[in-house]
């Protein structure tokens, strides 16, 4: 891929970027060995290589889901005072 001027003006626009011609003419090298770095994983033989999308196994930390018994309507209403016909009363919603 050929990284010019008018490449980088482009990807600048794209992400709403504010740079000068000199922050521009500073990006054109750079940009050119990050791309020469990429192309070398080009160039690596993956075909019998299974699509990995995360490198460490992930397990599950959760603890089992074990039915308890939950709160009565009484239990739940009894610590608040902003309660009307057995509902928590909240504030008016516009």
């Amino acid at each position: 891929m050929e990284v010019s001027k008018e490449f980088i003006k482009k990807v600048v626009a794209n992400a709403r970027l504010k740079l000068t011609d000199e922050e521009i003419s500073n990006f054109i090298p750079e940009l050119k060995e990050i791309l020469e770095h990429f192309s070398k994983l080009n160039k690596l033989k993956t075909d019998n290589v299974k699509p990995s999308f995360h490198p460490i196994e992930l397990k599950n930390v959760m603890r089992e889901d074990v039915a308890k018994r939950s709160l009565s309507q009484e239990e739940a209403l009894s610590n608040t005072r902003h309660k009307k016909d057995n509902y928590f009363k909240g504030p008016r919603a516009i």
